[in-house]
């Protein structure tokens, strides 16, 4: 079922989400089938719990290939349930981001180039993985959903933050980014 996506102004995307308690509820199963669906239509390259409503540390991103993002590397699709994060570098860089929370706009937002995360996959197992480039960039920003940060609240410059198609006229992206 795809899920309706809380946009920017919803308090709700401003609570820090709670921890999955129980892996193996069936109801977790479905939810995590919705949010797959609902990213998959809007054309996203990730979804935090939060944004369709769930308050709960769950999370999926990754592709193989996305309009949204067509000169970005492929990020291995992963469901992530109750993920932390160890920032592995003191270095940051700066990369456009949008959001589907935020339809319509990108922003120039910097993050750690190189991290550590893990959490527990849907079948229970553990994993830990390192990243860097756009699929670092991909984890910190769904992460930050789970604790109520959106990214323009990450934006150092904002001149840089607007409306993809004041910001790139030529692009085709803006006729992606659906309301």
């Amino acid at each position: 079922m795809i899920r309706e996506i809380l946009k920017m102004g919803d308090p709700r995307l401003l609570r820090v989400a709670q921890p999955v308690a129980d892996i193996h509820d069936p109801e977790l199963q479905i939810m995590i089938a919705d949010m797959y669906e609902t990213m998959h239509h809007a054309k996203g390259v990730g979804l935090a719990a939060p944004q369709v409503g769930i308050d709960l540390r769950l999370m999926i991103f990754g592709f193989n290939a996305n309009p949204r993002y067509p000169d970005m590397p492929p990020v291995p699709v992963t469901t992530l349930i109750n993920p932390w994060i160890e920032i592995l570098t003191d270095e940051t860089e700066e990369g456009w981001e949008g959001c589907l929370s935020v339809p319509g706009m990108r922003g120039l937002v910097p993050r750690a180039t190189s991290i550590r995360y893990g959490g527990t996959l849907e079948d229970g197992s553990p994993i830990t993985r390192e990243a860097e480039g756009f699929h670092a960039r991909v984890f910190q920003h769904e992460f930050d959903h789970l604790n109520g940060v959106l990214y323009p609240q990450r934006i150092t410059d904002m001149t840089k933050f607007g409306f993809i198609e004041a910001l790139f006229p030529d692009s085709q992206l803006a006729d992606l980014e659906g309301d």
